[in-house]
């Protein structure tokens, strides 16, 4: 899976629980759910979505690790 593949499939998760955002314009260097005003319970279920969608099972202890856009497909990237 390429990292453009993995952002799509982000930008496909996100826009279920923030379907008014416009991910064309959103910096990929700040906080994610402060940018997309995602609470932490729709941050979670997102991320199990990826999990169900790319096979990355991210550990609790990682969470505070994935702010960013970029933070997040390059701790995806890396654990593909």
């Amino acid at each position: 899976m390429t990292k453009q593949q993995v952002k799509e499939t982000v930008f496909d998760l996100l826009s279920t629980i923030a379907p008014e955002a416009d991910f064309g314009r959103l910096d990929p260097n700040v906080d994610l759910r402060q940018a997309l005003d995602i609470d932490s319970f729709d941050f979670l279920n997102f991320l199990i979505g990826l999990d169900e969608a790319i096979g990355v099972e991210i550990p609790e202890a990682d969470y505070g690790k994935l702010v960013s856009l970029n933070d997040l497909l390059d701790y995806l990237m890396a654990h593909l």
